[in-house]
């Protein structure tokens, strides 16, 4: 049932993460009723990963680093994760010695940089990094290599699957930032973030946390409000994946909710 898939987000930091206080790998764990279950955590996954033998190992570790029962994923998770899940076809195509593109240009257009899913957004005046140009290949090769152990089905163009229910998307939390849905429940957790009070989760006062909150929160539309979602052409190369992004932060002019930083 929807109504008990639990919603994971995970902001992710590079494989030696550790050395980084600046930027972690962070997870949220949120129910359906889109409350924060136990606490968020930040750290280091490479050992949790490494010592998961299958998909529902891999979600009970991330759900006891939030302190949440494993027990609450009974009905599945959706984990939606910060970082490029594929690269594009041409740049698998040229690492397979299959023939070149016949020219490359500017490179926002640049089909080895970037997918079809980044092109779309930077075609609407946005700028996702891409894994080949940018620096986060080490985020990026670690979120491919956890998908490819515990979710290497395919469940549709964007959707990485395992037995259970569990299921894996790509977020993108400056996309998220910019949606009217989502800031509305953001505001859900506005003291949380931004006050003291039984209520304050110091950790939300972490960039990364915020983003994994972000994430999350695209989870829960993925489950119960879809069509809220900018969905993937039937003609998009499955391998490439897909960004799941709102569908009402494709209009730029929506400006960008600020979150208090630590």
């Amino acid at each position: 049932m929807d109504d008990d898939v639990l919603l994971i987000g995970w902001d992710v930091g590079g494989w030696d993460c550790d050395r980084n206080s600046r930027s972690r790998d962070a997870v949220v764990v949120l129910d359906a009723d889109r409350r924060v279950l136990g606490r968020p955590w930040r750290g280091n996954l490479r050992r949790t990963i490494n010592e998961s033998a299958t998909a529902e190992d891999w979600i009970n570790g991330l759900l006891r680093l939030c302190s949440v029962d494993a027990a609450t994923a009974r009905a599945g998770a959706v984990i939606a994760i910060d970082a490029p899940l594929g690269v594009a076809d041409a740049f698998r195509a040229l690492l397979d010695g299959q023939p070149p593109v016949e020219e490359v240009h500017a490179s926002d257009s640049n089909p080895y940089l970037y997918r079809e899913t980044e092109r779309f957004l930077i075609a609407g005046g946005h700028r996702p990094l891409s894994a080949v140009k940018d620096m986060i290949g080490s985020q990026s090769t670690k979120a491919m290599h956890a998908l490819a152990r515990f979710t290497p089905d395919r469940e549709g163009t964007g959707i990485w699957a395992a037995p259970g229910g569990i299921r894996a998307i790509e977020a993108y939390p400056a996309m998220a930032r910019k949606s009217g849905r989502v800031r509305c429940m953001l505001g859900e957790h506005a003291d949380p973030l931004r006050a003291g009070g039984e209520a304050f989760l110091p950790e939300f006062q972490r960039a990364d946390c915020v983003d994994a909150l972000l994430c999350a929160l695209v989870g829960w539309l993925f489950v119960h409000e879809r069509d809220s979602l900018a969905l993937p052409d039937d003609e998009l190369p499955e391998k490439e994946g897909w960004i799941w992004v709102p569908r009402d932060a494709l209009d730029h002019s929506v400006q960008p909710l600020l979150v208090e930083r630590g």
